[in-house]
């Protein structure tokens, strides 16, 4: 697969908007699943709504994120963001996603490996990622050891109704 990788424009964003949702749809829904629908309906309820605020957020000029999408045929395919100096010499792989139609062709790779470059030349030593443990982010976390990530702390996030 032959794709370019270029700078965000602001007229990109609806179609990231697009490709997140696509992307993340199975995500949602197998977080919905794993907690029932009763947890679901309190804690889940605006999970699409929020991660549609942050990428309008990490779009913005003055967010500190660095923001590129892959292109293929013309058309644009993922997208990845990355924030450095989270703390000092520490950067982050932040909202990424890459549509359903273009998975499992290196897409994803490429775009982790050109955020990885971009957190390197800004100084930064060590680089992290935040992924899910479920079986909807196992294309996710093979994209990131691909690209090198290893190490990892395994991590839960619970939930108890008042």
């Amino acid at each position: 697969m032959s794709f370019l990788i270029r700078a965000y424009a602001p007229s990109d964003l609806p179609t990231l908007h697009a490709i997140r949702t696509a992307a993340f749809a199975p995500v949602f829904a197998s977080f919905r699943s794993i907690v029932g629908p009763e947890i679901a309906a309190l804690g889940l309820a605006t999970a699409e709504q929020e991660q549609s605020d942050l990428l309008d957020a990490i779009a913005k000029p003055d967010s500190g994120h660095g923001l590129v999408v892959a292109e293929t045929k013309g058309v644009i395919a993922g997208f990845v963001s990355w924030k450095p100096d989270i703390a000092p010499g520490i950067g982050e792989i932040t909202l990424n996603a890459v549509h359903p139609d273009h998975g499992g062709r290196g897409l994803g790779t490429a775009l982790y490996e050109h955020a990885l470059a971009a957190l390197k030349a800004a100084g930064m030593q060590l680089a992290t990622v935040g992924t899910g443990g479920d079986l909807s982010h196992a294309p996710a976390r093979r994209a990131y050891e691909k690209v090198g990530f290893s190490t990892h702390i395994p991590s839960i996030y619970m939930y108890r109704k008042l």
